[in-house]
């Protein structure tokens, strides 16, 4: 192994370092304050948001998870419907239809961008289906211009899983603003992360975005008064206080993500073996993570493991083969892209803070080991 200092997938820690005085001061403010729950910074961090993404309504909840959920069940979902998704993807896409009662529609994925295949998602839709859920994963828009319009011509909603990819942007929109509702993590590893769990949940609807408010409030508008069976997801305060300072970065860290981006498809371009990320025309992605596809992949990890390079591998088994879904029938081959992505991607190193040295480090053992 490698004397020099190791190379994680993601070092928080360097970001902290830029922030530190202004999270101190935002997390006394709300301890001043003893205001937690629904309370200014919540309220602030909504509006901010929602307009960063280009709508009227941002709703904060408890998690990314707790998002989905509240979005499917504000959107009606229930026992006898299907939502239409992909399977290469994390498990809450998929689990939380399932909490509704609905049945996931698994549909393959477009083998270079690792998002949902619109060519295939008509021929999944049957009187049964309700909704869309196109993930924009690794921080590339979902193509969304074909989806929208299955959708308009089965009279379906779409429901964006933004996790991975705030300020992303397809054809001069934000992610977030292109569907129905839209979900959003804050989960520490995102681009925009807090210290704890938190999401948030974005429509241009007004009946839908008081009926997620809502459910995240046990059900009810007034306290101790419920018309209708919801939840306890509120997004607190000291998470939204964070959130605000590190807001005002986001853009910049994401052009810094796109530069160290450029650099490992320059320096990984002519390695035999190795497909680097491809991105859509108009489309800017914001590489939540910067995700290669390699032969012989569970050996290139041990590789760079030796060298004091951390990787990730997202996701190893895709939804329909795990075992949870068992009882939905799908069998190994049903949906092959999604197989072959799930054996051969590899996530790099991908941080703002990741140096022209340490880009190199990773590029250089990658290319060593296929000989370039």
């Amino acid at each position: 192994m490698t004397d020099a200092k190791p190379i994680p997938p993601l070092d928080l820690k360097a970001q902290y370092a830029t922030i530190r005085d202004d999270i101190h001061a935002a997390l006394d403010r709300v301890l001043e304050s003893q205001y937690f729950i629904l309370g200014p910074e919540g309220a602030a961090l909504e509006k901010e948001i929602a307009a960063y993404v280009g709508c009227q309504y941002g709703i904060g909840v408890a998690s990314g998870t707790d998002a989905l959920r509240l979005a499917l069940t504000a959107l009606g979902i229930g026992p006898g419907d299907e939502v239409i998704t992909t399977p290469f993807t994390f498990i809450a896409t998929g689990n939380t239809i399932s909490h509704t009662g609905a049945r996931p529609v698994f549909v393959d994925i477009d083998p270079h961008t690792f998002n949902i295949d619109p060519a295939k998602v008509a021929a999944a839709v049957t009187s049964r289906t309700r909704a869309l859920l196109p993930v924009h994963l690794f921080g590339q828009p979902a193509d969304m211009d074909p989806l929208l319009e299955i959708a308009r011509r089965h009279g379906l909603r779409v429901i964006e899983d933004s996790a991975q990819a705030i300020g992303a942007v397809y054809h001069g929109r934000r992610v977030g603003s292109l569907g129905d509702i839209s979900c959003f993590s804050f989960y520490p590893t995102k681009n925009l992360g807090g210290y704890g769990d938190g999401g948030m949940v974005t429509t241009n609807d007004a009946a839908l975005a008081e009926k997620v408010d809502v459910l995240r409030r046990h059900g009810g508008k007034k306290k101790y008064y419920h018309e209708v069976l919801g939840f306890n997801s509120r997004l607190d305060e000291i998470q939204a206080a964070v959130l605000r300072v590190k807001f005002p970065h986001l853009d910049d860290w994401a052009a810094r993500r796109r530069q160290v981006a450029a650099r490992y498809d320059a320096l990984l371009a002519d390695v035999p073996g190795v497909v680097t990320p491809r991105v859509l025309p108009g489309v800017e992605h914001v590489y939540h993570q910067y995700t290669i596809r390699a032969q012989r992949r569970d050996a290139l990890a041990e590789h760079l493991k030796g060298q004091g390079i951390g990787t990730m591998i997202y996701y190893p088994v895709p939804l329909h083969l795990q075992t949870m879904y068992a009882d939905l029938g799908y069998r190994p081959g049903d949906l092959p892209v999604a197989e072959a992505a799930a054996a051969e991607v590899l996530s790099l190193p991908m941080y703002p803070e990741l140096t022209q040295e340490q880009i190199a480090r990773v590029a250089d053992p990658i290319r060593e080991f296929y000989g370039a």
